[in-house]
């Protein structure tokens, strides 16, 4: 099994709801990413989306997109963050990587050779906003033959057969897209998404993500009790923008949002002992 898929199984057995935040590659500077992403997992995150600066990043709004555009001010590259995975890696090398982006800089680098540098790095799975699962024959084929777990995307648009092709396709986990629209673009609607994952279970056999609109401990702890994670991406990039020369506001959300799910946790066990 890949290190994705052997993380959400021993944190299934033990009831722990992932946490995954995001952040851009680069963002507010490229000597900064590398710390920020220790300092999250020591706060509690479980994996790491590491997103790859873009120029058009249509599906995220406009705080993820200034975001891309401070890294790319700093030229930071696809080459630039797989650098980056793997001086990460030189320290830990049990928390789950997960590139998240386009696919015209991997189309530019080539599938081969992206996924061959990628394995190289760490990289445990890659999520391509805008390539479909049924164009994406070659990308997936480069990936399978190093081990990277392709991560697809589902939104409250998506019809049943469709989610069961993707579901059937995916590795790692699914990413539930929570709400119509850009990233950090509303609020979440948690009883909304507790019934498109109730349907979406019916064919997923991997664990589901649900990102999109968790801003706060307390909607990441109602999203996990749904959820197998929770994905944290613009409330994150919106504290770097505030203050990026100091990310103990970032830090101390993660570890609220961990303390949070963790609670719930225990809360669960306490009723079924009770």
């Amino acid at each position: 099994m890949s290190r994705l898929q052997t993380c959400f199984a021993t944190w299934k057995e033990s009831g722990r709801k992932a946490l995954i935040p995001y952040l851009v590659a680069g963002d507010p500077e490229p000597q900064s990413t590398v710390a920020l992403m220790h300092a999250m997992v020591q706060a509690g995150a479980d994996v790491l989306e590491l997103g790859v600066p873009f120029s058009d990043p249509m599906a995220d709004g406009p705080v993820i997109a200034r975001g891309h555009e401070r890294a790319l001010a700093h030229g930071v590259s696809l080459r630039d963050v797989l650098g980056m995975a793997r001086e990460f890696r030189q320290q830990d090398q049990n928390t789950p990587l997960v590139l998240m982006g386009y696919l015209n800089p991997v189309e530019a680098m080539g599938y081969a050779t992206f996924a061959g540098l990628a394995a190289q790095s760490g990289i445990d799975g890659v999520l391509t906003v805008d390539m479909p699962p049924e164009e994406g024959t070659d990308l997936l084929r480069e990936l399978e033959a190093v081990g990277i777990d392709p991560v697809f995307l589902l939104a409250p648009t998506t019809t049943e057969a469709r989610a069961r092709m993707i579901c059937a396709r995916a590795k790692g986990y699914v990413y539930y897209v929570s709400l119509k629209g850009v990233t950090g673009s509303a609020r979440i609607d948690v009883d909304d998404v507790a019934t498109h994952l109730h349907s979406i279970r019916q064919h997923c056999q991997v664990p589901i993500g649900v990102g999109f609109g968790i801003r706060d401990a307390q909607t990441a702890a109602a999203i996990a009790v749904h959820a197998d994670a929770v994905v944290v991406g613009s409330v994150l990039v919106q504290l770097i923008e505030e203050a990026p020369a100091q990310p103990e506001r970032l830090i101390a959300l993660i570890r609220a949002m961990r303390q949070s799910m963790d609670q719930l946790v225990l809360d669960e066990k306490g009723r079924t002992t009770a």
